[in-house]
């Protein structure tokens, strides 16, 4: 309990469970969003989709070949129609907001000229989502009212298979410009819970333990070990170089963990002094393969960049950053693209929420997806986490629940207001049509308690049932 006692004030930091488990190749080629490969490209490099039918008013967003956006007359020149949402709420991380009085937001402003209508009155065109229905309201009616966020993605194309953020909202509620409109726009704007904000794509936050799985990689990837399985000579207690401050293993199975062990039992000790070990240039250079760092990130809505310190880190600091503390921070997205390359055989996707942009008049529409993508990581290294953690997977999920191809690691991370933090939870698992998927949760203003298992619960309750619904 050192740990508990001298770190979590100096490092808003527990200890982290940890599991990932072997899952079967299949993503060691890359892969591209869903939809981007089965187009014929035009000569520009757009992609030729096939058009809509045309029908009057505004273009729809569809999930699952169903459209949950729609628009009605408002009897108006200036704004002749005004957009309806279907289950606003449950897509409005998806979709965004459309408002004659408060602008646009999310897809509906990125494709607004494509949504609007024509001269004539006729959508120009529509956006079809990656996004699974099931899997969506999965995770939205697991994660309730609570301040937390959910994504899903294949692992091999990158697909996103469930954007979720709550509290959320309804954006019919302000979609004109009326007395109601402006009073739901400013209830919405008062309240501190931020219903407004895209928690899974747009909020930040220190990752903990789940970023365990890059300090791994990295280690691996230098040398600094040649195996999975080679002592560590890490002490129970490690004295964070140039301070006073202590990081204590969670077990006593932790002292001189490999990093098989470390990863399994969520020694904070062996991380630290790896990291430290390894340099903040090195971990640096890793977390940067895996995505961090990146400021050009959209899917097509743009992503808020996850970050490892660029420069200045001190050697302590570098430590702190071995156990997701110091001054990392990431996205849910961010983590979900860290479980999907381990799955993958090491390769970085780029995540898409958008299957098809299609123009009633059959035009083309450019991508709008951009950001980094490649090798996070060797294929041996990927293999060599997968096979360590393998066995590990039912310290998080349970031995009757983490079957082959299932893997998960949780965190609680504290954030310093009365005790409370995150619960962190990331996955992969194999998907219902022979995809690996790769999952992420992240729920807020947890309570520590004693036991850090118990802390990162709501979590790893909520990924499961996202989970289920990806199966």
């Amino acid at each position: 309990m050192l740990m508990h006692s001298t770190i979590r004030g100096a490092l808003g930091v527990s200890s982290a469970l940890v599991a990932l488990a072997v899952l079967s190749a299949g993503c060691d080629q890359g892969g591209t969003p869903t939809g981007s490969a089965d187009k014929p490209a035009t000569g520009d490099g757009t992609r030729r989709t096939d058009r809509p039918s045309p029908h009057p008013g505004l273009g729809d967003i569809l999930v699952g070949d169903e459209p949950v956006t729609g628009s009605r007359r408002t009897g108006e020149d200036k704004a002749p129609f005004e957009r309806t949402y279907t289950d606003g709420a449950l897509y409005a991380a998806v979709t965004g907001f459309r408002s004659t009085a408060f602008g646009n937001a999310g897809l509906e402003s990125v494709y607004g000229d494509v949504l609007a209508a024509d001269a004539s009155g006729n959508a120009s065109g529509d956006v079809m989502t990656t996004i699974d229905p099931k899997a969506q309201k999965a995770a939205f009616d697991a994660l309730g009212d609570r301040r937390g966020a959910a994504v899903a993605l294949d692992a091999e194309s990158g697909a996103l298979l469930a954007v979720v953020s709550t509290p959320s909202y309804d954006p019919a509620t302000f979609s004109g410009h009326g007395g109601a409109d402006a009073k739901a726009w400013k209830a919405l704007n008062a309240d501190r819970r931020s219903p407004l904000l895209n928690r899974a794509l747009r909020e930040v936050g220190a990752p903990g333990g789940t970023f365990n799985v890059v300090v791994a990689a990295a280690a691996l990837e230098k040398g600094l070990y040649a195996s999975v399985d080679d002592r560590t000579d890490s002490p129970l207690t490690y004295v964070l170089p140039q301070s006073t401050t202590r990081v204590t293993g969670a077990s006593p199975g932790c002292e001189d963990a490999p990093i098989a062990r470390a990863l399994s039992l969520s020694c904070d000790n062996v991380f630290a002094k790896m990291a430290s070990e390894l340099g903040a240039d090195e971990l640096r250079s890793v977390a940067e393969r895996f995505g961090f760092n990146d400021d050009a990130l959209t899917v097509p809505v743009r992503v808020a960049e996850s970050g490892y310190p660029r420069a200045g880190v001190s050697r302590p600091g570098t430590a702190l950053t071995g156990i997701g503390a110091g001054d990392v921070r990431a996205t849910p997205l961010a983590m979900a693209r860290v479980a999907a390359a381990v799955a993958c055989g090491g390769r970085l996707v780029a995540p898409s929420l958008v299957e098809r942009v299609t123009k009633t008049d059959g035009g083309t529409v450019r991508s709008t997806t951009s950001g980094r993508t490649g090798r996070a990581v060797s294929r041996g290294t990927a293999d060599a986490l997968r096979d360590a953690l393998g066995a590990a997977a039912g310290e998080v999920l349970g031995g009757d629940k983490a079957g082959s191809g299932t893997g998960a690691k949780a965190a609680w991370v504290a954030d310093g207001r009365d005790g409370t933090g995150s619960a962190w939870f990331i996955a992969y698992a194999d998907g219902a049509k022979g995809h690996p998927v790769a999952v992420a949760v992240r729920v807020e203003d947890q309570p520590s308690g004693a036991d850090p298992r118990k802390a990162a619960e709501p979590a790893v309750a909520v990924g499961e049932r996202l989970l289920a619904g990806l199966s």
